[in-house]
């Protein structure tokens, strides 16, 4: 029998790091260890051939790829670059036929400045080829010692081979990011499923609590921890499920939320991509069955399995695939991922999410047709069909909302009885698009006042 000290912590693959209490293994010998866990645990029936196989890696090569069987040296490369402090070249990986794929670049770091973009495949790390290799036996030949320097092999999506020696350094990687975008809008990103995500994601809510609608961004987050999900889940009013979890021989079990005090009120958009895995999944297909949001971007990684993890006495650690998870309904995320409401383009999401909150903001207003082409250093001008009374004439009667940015700073200007000029302060960004709002706070000669505001979308050349 196996003497264990604790449950097996189900945990969910995180395509950055793995990190939480695990079982330790009273073994002498891991190998039979390694054999009966995967027997009594793994979520599928595993061939014989496989299980009589010669070492602990042959044995769990023949599973699923994030099932790892890892040295104590890889173990330990691998929770390095725990929550709080990466040394390395900051990038988020997975696994690849050919090596190693980029899926997101940390931004600032020896990476980003180094010119690496998601979608890279590492091929080699100083000459040694990362072909079959997993995500932990590539780690330790990627990182190593600050200051030091890599020489990586990179194929990107048009088949050019590009070599790049890069420093590594220290990284810092923020869990929660936040911000008010123009008209109002709050912006959260959700860098992974930490340990304190919730904490810092009560923090941005309630920075952003004025906020009139808010946009969550999980796009290149692959993941975290089930209980952090658990979590976030509970910041969204009403919803009282986080996710269905069925493991091998047992009843699937429905988890709860995590209720939280501060809550997100109002619409909310969550943002999703390719990259978007495991966690980030499980909250996604949870808010879109239960309509908490409404989701954004392109269909997600699909990866709906949840891993133990169990230590031995000599420092190795099997990662084993031990579950799968659900929506709390029932809809499967593992191998199909998750299908957003609004399909958008790549690097889209935000400009989209944010066109249509202001849209709801401003459902009352009269929508006029878009202009194009607009130069960056363009002068509006707006002719009402009446003499106005334009003493009463406000600084926010008026505004100019980057979609995906802040709010342009703008000055008005009366031209005459019927007109008033808006010239923004600084010149607009070629290639971006924005929001002309004029909002119902005029009056004209007779004190009638303005009846609906108008809208019109702006895209600069």
């Amino acid at each position: 029998m196996i003497k264990r000290r604790m449950q097996p912590l189900l945990v969910l693959l995180t395509l950055l790091f793995v990190m939480m209490p695990f079982t330790q293994v009273s073994a002498a010998e891991p190998l039979d260890k390694i054999r009966q866990l995967i027997q009594q645990y793994y979520v599928d029936k595993v061939p014989e051939h496989i299980l009589l196989k010669e070492t602990g890696k042959e044995i769990v090569e023949g599973l699923d790829p994030h099932s790892v069987y890892m040295t104590k040296q890889e173990y330990e490369a691998f929770i390095n670059g725990i929550e709080k402090r990466i040394v390395g070249i900051g990038v988020v990986l997975e696994e690849s036929d050919k090596g190693v794929k980029v899926i997101s670049v940390i931004k600032d770091g020896p990476a980003f400045q180094s010119g690496l973009l998601s979608g890279d495949v590492i091929t080699e790390v100083d000459g040694v080829s990362l072909r079959g290799k997993s995500i932990q036996a590539a780690i330790p030949l990627i990182g190593g010692e600050e200051n030091t320097k890599v020489t990586l092999t990179i194929v990107r999506e048009d088949s050019i081979l590009i070599t790049k020696v890069i420093a590594r350094a220290e990284i810092h990687l923020p869990t929660v990011e936040a911000e008010m975008l123009g008209g109002n809008i709050g912006y959260i990103r959700l860098n992974s499923f930490a340990t304190n995500s919730a904490k810092e994601m009560a923090e941005a809510v309630k920075t952003l609590g004025s906020a009139d609608g808010f946009i969550l961004d999980i796009r290149n987050n692959g993941g975290g921890y089930l209980t952090a999900a658990q979590e976030i889940a509970g910041f969204f009013p009403g919803v009282k499920q986080a996710f269905q979890i069925r493991e091998k021989n047992k009843t699937p079990a429905i988890y709860p939320s995590v209720n939280q005090e501060m809550k997100i009120k109002g619409p909310v958009s969550l943002l999703i991509n390719e990259y978007s895995a495991s966690a980030s999944e499980m909250l996604a297909v949870n808010l879109k069955e239960q309509k908490a949001a409404k989701i954004y971007g392109q269909t997600s990684y699909g990866k709906g399995t949840a891993q133990s993890m169990f230590a031995f006495q000599d420092g190795s650690v099997l990662k084993l695939t031990t579950a799968r998870f659900y929506s709390p309904k029932g809809i499967a995320v593992d191998k199909v991922g998750v299908t957003p409401n609004v399909v958008t383009a790549t690097n889209e999401e935000v400009k989209a999410s944010h066109y249509d909150q202001l849209l709801l903001k401003f459902a009352g207003y009269s929508p006029f047709p878009t202009m194009e082409n607009v130069k960056t250093t363009k002068t509006f001008t707006i002719r009402m069909s009446k003499d106005m009374d334009w003493s009463q004439l406000g600084k926010r009667a008026i505004q100019l909302i980057e979609l995906g940015g802040e709010e342009a700073e703008v000055s008005i200007a009366v031209k005459d009885g019927r007109s008033v000029e808006v010239t923004p302060i600084s010149p607009l960004i070629s290639g971006k698009e924005y929001l002309l709002v004029v909002h119902p706070q005029w009056k004209d000669k007779s004190e009638v006042m303005m009846r609906k505001g108008i809208y019109l979308k702006v895209v600069v050349e």
